[in-house]
C-alpha cells in the first residue's frame, strides 16, 4: 500500500494501479482457479509497477517489496503447482512489514515516517506510536491469514484476501486518522 500521491497521477489512476492486480486476481481465480489467478496476479502486478514508474518516475518501497513477493511466491505456486506458496506470501509479507516497523521502533527509527513523511508531518513520538500500531496490525493480519488459509477452502481464502484483509486495513487506517490529526505538525509559513 502506498500512502503518498504523486502530482503526475490522479487518485483514480492511483487506485487502479494499487487495486487492479488484486481485482484481476479475484476475477481470474473466480473464473479459472487459483493457478490462473496467480499467474494473472503476477502479470497485473508487473504492469501496475511499470505504470507507476512511467507516470511518476519512481517506485515506492512498499509496492516494490510486494511485487517481489508476488513474483517469487507466485512462481513457486505455478512451478510446484501448490497454492500453499501464494497463501503463505500474505503471511510472510505482513510479518515482514510488522517486523520492520517494530524492529525500527526498537532501534529508535520510524520506518513508517519514511513512507508517509512526504504527505504527513507528525511529532516524533506520534511516529513511534503509529509505527507500533501498524507493526502490531501487520502481525495480527499475518496470524489472521494463517488461520483462514489453514481452515477454509482456497476460494474462501481468496474472498478473505480481497474482501477481508483490504477492508480491515482501510478501517485500521481510518481509525488512526484522528490520532494523526491530533499530532499533526503545521507547516511553518515562510
Amino acid at each position: 500500500m502506498s500512502f503518498t500521491s504523486s502530482p503526475k497521477m490522479g487518485q483514480g489512476t492511483k487506485l487502479l494501479i494499487e487495486m487492479g492486480p488484486l481485482v484481476c486476481f479475484f476475477i481470474a481465480n473466480w473464473k479459472a482457479g487459483i493457478y490462473w489467478g496467480t499467474g494473472i496476479f503476477m502479470v497485473a502486478t508487473a504492469i501496475a509497477l511499470t505504470a507507476s514508474w512511467i507516470l511518476t518516475r519512481k517506485i515506492a518501497m512498499v509496492p516494490l517489496v510486494s511485487a517481489i513477493f508476488v513474483a517469487l511466491f507466485g512462481a513457486l505456486t505455478l512451478w510446484l503447482h501448490d497454492d500453499l506458496f501464494i497463501k503463505v506470501k500474505v503471511t510472510l509479507i505482513n510479518a515482514l512489514f510488522g517486523a520492520v516497523l517494530l524492529g525500527g521502533v526498537a532501534m529508535g527509527r520510524s520506518y513508517i515516517k519514511l513512507i508517509m513523511g512526504e504527505a504527513v508531518k507528525l511529532a516524533d513520538h506520534a511516529w513511534r506510536t503509529l509505527s507500533l500500531r501498524w507493526g502490531l496490525f501487520f502481525f495480527a493480519m499475518a496470524v489472521l491469514n494463517e488461520i483462514v488459509w489453514r481452515n477454509f477452502s482456497t476460494d474462501q481464502w481468496v474472498n478473505f484476501k480481497v474482501f477481508g484483509l483490504l477492508p480491515l486495513t482501510l478501517i485500521f487506517a481510518i481509525a488512526n486518522a484522528p490520532f494523526m490529526s491530533k499530532h499533526m505538525i503545521e507547516e511553518e509559513k515562510a
